[in-house]
């Protein structure tokens, strides 16, 4: 999900390396890469790359990355987000993965250098080894790096939905990048010549895809703007064969270990906490999250995971794993306690304390007059609309060992 925050699409899209060393424990197969496709869940900050966060970009302003980076990276966290902990823990269940030279022999990037690929489309060759040992960062510059590993297409405020999709409904305003799913599968496709040369299946079959969460976007534009629930529920159907068609696009192309994640449970979330809560007890679950906002949520899902088991007979030969986000999440609300957690509908940066949830649409974490807390280890919300580092390493691991990832990454 993203922030309602408007401003002019970003014209420079990048692609953030993601390293990855590979061998989970008791896999029998070695991961070469990991390649991304998503939102700001995913987002590593491509719309960072290059000349640093614009200043329209609320997520690129301090105190986001504060806990892990020091710093803004783009990254719609106080830290690392769930692309970040699945990329470290595989690299870390390798034999050369466990000290830091072996990290970057493993990985084949040796600094924090940006690449300037074909028509001025920049990634980022990030070193997770530096990362994970407290080292810094070194800062961007225009020299090589290697996309053998993996890459992140996800960026902020992606849509599942095209943009012409939503000019068609009256919602091409509320659209303000260029990155829908068929976009960042296109970005994919550009890359791989420079990868995997003409053996492409064979390389991408021995690869881990992870695609999503697509659909919460297309549902805020809509929401956010006064749609009606009855339309936007409409819409859920078109979204979620969208998504099919992407993963079925990438699946040919030679993915076999496929994640896809549900969208999260958005009722639950401050921002349609604030917006939309109401005085009748009866609008809200035993969790204290609004009943017609999650059943969005879950008819979305639902539709997901059927159409899912049909991609699963189509080819048979890909392991295609449904990460369930809402599930996990409701979990964590619910006994925030069993994840290491304090707080479940607080928000952690916003406003300070004002009202029930801590946010205010009008001083959103980045912005004047927001503030962050001082453990942000405690709650499971950042910011209003995305989650603190250390919910992410709770559902990374989830994914990776179960239970909220059927079946589990790790295998």
């Amino acid at each position: 999900m993203a922030t309602t925050g408007g401003g002019k699409a970003a014209l420079v899209l990048g692609r953030l390396l993601l390293l990855l060393c590979v061998l989970g424990h008791g896999a029998a197969q070695r991961y070469n890469a990991i390649w991304s496709f998503g939102d700001s869940i995913s987002d590593t900050g491509n719309l960072c790359v290059g000349g640093g966060c614009p200043s329209w970009l609320t997520t690129g302003q301090p105190p986001y990355g504060e806990t892990f980076f020091g710093r803004p990276t783009g990254r719609c966290s106080d830290g690392r987000v769930i692309v970040d902990f699945l990329g470290m823990w595989l690299c870390a269940h390798t034999d050369t993965g466990r000290t830091q030279e072996g990290w970057k022999r493993r990985t084949g990037c040796w600094t924090g250098l940006t690449r300037w690929y074909t028509n001025t489309v920049p990634y980022v060759c990030m070193d997770y080894a530096a990362e994970h040992f407290g080292l810094p960062l070194l800062p961007a510059s225009k020299a090589g790096g290697d996309l053998k590993k993996g890459a992140n297409m996800a960026i902020i405020g992606a849509t599942t939905m095209d943009f012409d999709f939503f000019k068609s409904i009256g919602l091409s305003d509320k659209i303000w990048n260029n990155g829908p799913l068929d976009t960042q599968i296109q970005w994919f496709r550009q890359l791989l010549p420079s990868v995997c040369g003409k053996d492409c299946k064979n390389y991408l079959s021995k690869s881990l895809f992870v695609v999503g969460e697509f659909g919460g976007n297309d549902y805020n534009a809509a929401l956010f703007s006064g749609r009606s629930m009855a339309e936007v529920r409409g819409y859920v159907p078109m979204v979620v064969s969208k998504l099919v068609r992407g993963l079925e696009a990438i699946v040919r192309s030679g993915a076999v270990d496929v994640v896809v994640p549900g969208v999260l449970p958005i009722g639950c979330f401050p921002i349609y906490l604030t917006l939309y809560g109401t005085s009748n007890a009866a609008d809200y679950d035993r969790d204290g999250c609004l009943r017609a906002y999650n059943g969005l949520s879950s008819y979305h899902n639902a539709l997901l995971r059927r159409s899912l088991s049909g991609l699963r007979r189509t080819y048979p030969h890909a392991r295609i794993m449904y990460a369930d986000f809402y599930t996990q999440v409701t979990h964590m609300i619910r006994a925030p306690h069993n994840f290491g957690l304090k707080y479940g509908l607080k928000v952690c940066c916003g406003a300070g304390g004002q009202g029930q949830y801590g946010y205010n649409n009008k001083a959103r974490c980045g912005m004047a007059g927001a503030s962050a807390c001082a453990d942000p280890g405690n709650y499971l919300i950042w910011d209003g609309i995305h989650l603190t580092e250390a919910a992410y390493r709770s559902i990374a691991d989830g994914w990776l060992k179960g239970p909220y990832c059927s079946p589990p990454i790790q295998h």
